[in-house]
């Protein structure tokens, strides 16, 4: 008969349909406050660029990229960096879900790059209490980088006062977890364009 699907499409079944998205609970009780708006993010990572590419005019830096937080501030930058260069990622817990850092460091992901003699920029997306920023750079020091600076996008203002040192800096915050621009709680918040800090209701 015209018109008459085949044999073979009218034998395909549907999957079920999808279970509706569950919806956490905890996070409801929960209110956002912007603190950094999209505008200042751009011109400050434009700001950021603009450094980098004067430090490292002809020369092909490899930025490292602290998964999974700096991942949205790394795609900006490198495109405003506007240089030949190299991207890897390496991934680090310190928090386990939880909004205060743990105090203890495991390497998830190490990168896969051969860095020794090279330039090396790592990018974090916030330096808390510099314990994690410490424990990063003993380790790509080791192995024997021609130099290696840090860019953050945030930084606690206690990590800043305490020494931490960051030679590329977005902006300072105070206390608070924030989320946003790739940065997450609990694995939530990371599309929003702007910074946000948690404040519980």
């Amino acid at each position: 008969m015209v018109g008459e699907a085949p044999a073979d499409v009218k034998s395909l079944r549907l999957p079920p349909p999808l279970p509706p998205p569950t919806i956490d609970v905890a996070a409801r009780k929960m209110s956002l406050r912007r603190i950094i708006s999209r505008g200042q993010i751009r011109r400050r990572v434009k700001e950021l660029a603009a450094q980098i590419r004067a430090d490292y005019s002809g020369q092909r830096p490899v930025f490292v990229c602290v998964l999974k937080g700096a991942f949205v501030f790394l795609a900006d930058l490198v495109r405003e960096v506007d240089l030949p260069l190299e991207i890897d990622f390496m991934a680090a817990s310190s928090y386990e879900m939880e909004k205060t850092s743990k105090g203890h460091i495991t390497i998830l992901k190490d990168i896969t790059t051969d860095i020794a003699g090279r330039p090396v920029i790592l990018v974090d997306d916030i330096i808390d209490s510099g314990l994690t920023l410490q424990h990063l750079r003993d380790h790509l020091a080791s192995r024997q980088p021609a130099s290696l600076r840090v860019c953050a996008l945030l930084a606690r203002e206690r990590a800043l006062s305490a020494g931490a040192l960051i030679e590329y800096l977005g902006f300072p915050v105070p206390e608070g977890f924030v989320v946003g621009y790739g940065i997450d709680y609990a694995e939530q918040h990371r599309e929003l364009p702007d910074i946000y800090v948690i404040e519980d209701e």
